[in-house]
């Protein structure tokens, strides 16, 4: 088969599902184009791949944390132009696929089906009208067409693909909101992972280790803090710090012997097999790549983001982790580590998922359902 994969460049959760694909449908003798934009292309390119240049498409927007549906709304109309939409157009002409994947970039959509070629949308967040609900008249219109223009790719894409585990298990289960009247062909794939754990490196941490990916700009600057403060209060726990590429641990002073700045990684997937625990924002990617290694999750979801604040809201309900706040203080966020790494039952639950990722192996799974329609 020949497989284009469209790749929204908002957030890099996106990115990661894609280059799990690509890297499954490579090794079973498929050619793979990708399409991507900014630091997602640049991702696939460092991957070893090649990637076509597209417009970029959504664009979010906020300030200290808390996402702006109203800015969002302006920057993503100002976005949108004609030019972009025929450049889709002629690389879709020009590469001739047998079938495109699109993860949450629309316009991919629409130009494969001009073009008449078979279309899957892959997405875990279903329930977009949340974000502008209450929101004025603008917002409120806005979000009328929104939801519209949701439901016809809903239900005209030849099938949707969800990367994370089949219910009961599903993260994105409250940010599930369609049905199959909708669209009768719903694949949940189980997660689309990278690096598979037995593939991965081991690190040599002190344990137990926690694995921080929390950034230290906007409102998360104050979590960043928190955690470092509540490493300060038990040395006998160890931290890992991934942040971004712009930090310089010397800023921050009085740093603690148990604390670690690993810098900017694009694999974070030894430090996730080295590690005992993550905290992390809300985002679906890294809260699936987690799971997939079998790690509980404390997760400070962006205020006013539903969809992050939902899927650490499940976290909590399904004893995978625990759902917390930007407000919560260091002696708390250090009760809520040692919580879950003494109660062996939230350990228990995600190695359970870890084995589950294995066992549905996502990328080989959407593969095969692929081939089963489309490989000659």
């Amino acid at each position: 088969m020949k497989i284009l994969l469209f790749i929204c460049g908002e957030g890099l959760g996106h990115t990661g599902r894609c280059l799990s694909l690509g890297k499954d449908f490579l090794a079973a003798g498929h050619e793979v184009n990708f399409g991507a934009y900014g630091y997602s292309k640049e991702l696939v390119i460092k991957s070893g791949y090649s990637a076509y240049e597209i417009p970029s498409e959504i664009r979010l927007a906020g300030e200290s944390g808390t996402f702006d549906i109203r800015k969002s709304i302006k920057e993503t109309l100002n976005n949108i132009s004609p030019s972009g939409f025929r450049k889709i157009l002629r690389l879709i002409e020009e590469l001739d696929p047998d079938v495109v994947l699109s993860d949450g970039y629309y316009s991919g959509i629409l130009a494969a089906q001009i073009r008449k070629v078979p279309v899957y949308f892959i997405g875990h967040q279903f329930n977009m009208e949340e974000f502008f609900q209450k929101k004025g008249l603008f917002v409120g219109a806005a979000g009328k067409f929104a939801r519209r223009f949701y439901n016809h790719i809903f239900s005209s894409v030849d099938g949707i693909i969800v990367p994370d585990y089949p219910l009961p298990y599903s993260v994105n289960r409250k940010n599930f909101t369609i049905s199959r009247n909708i669209n009768s062909n719903i694949f949940f794939s189980g997660p689309l992972i990278r690096c598979r754990y037995r593939e991965a490196e081991e690190k040599s941490f002190r344990h137990p280790n926690v694995l921080s990916t929390i950034g230290a700009f906007g409102y998360r600057a104050a979590i960043f803090r928190n955690v470092i403060e509540a490493a300060k209060l038990d040395p006998d726990i160890h931290y890992t710090f991934i942040s971004g590429p712009e930090i310089d641990p010397e800023q921050f002073p009085e740093i603690p012997g148990n604390v670690e700045f690993t810098g900017f990684t694009d694999n974070p997937f030894p430090y996730y097999r080295s590690s005992d625990l993550v905290i992390t924002a809300g985002g679906h990617g890294t809260i699936m790549e987690s799971l997939a290694f079998g790690l509980p999750v404390l997760s400070f979801p962006d205020e006013k983001h539903r969809e992050q604040e939902n899927n650490a809201a499940v976290l909590e309900e399904a004893g995978y982790g625990k759902r917390m706040s930007y407000l919560t203080p260091p002696e708390v966020i250090l009760a809520c580590i040692r919580e879950v790494l003494e109660d062996e039952s939230y350990s228990k639950k995600t190695r359970r998922l870890m084995e589950l990722a294995e066992v549905l192996d996502g990328p080989a799974a959407v593969r095969k359902f692929l081939e089963g329609k489309y490989k000659a």
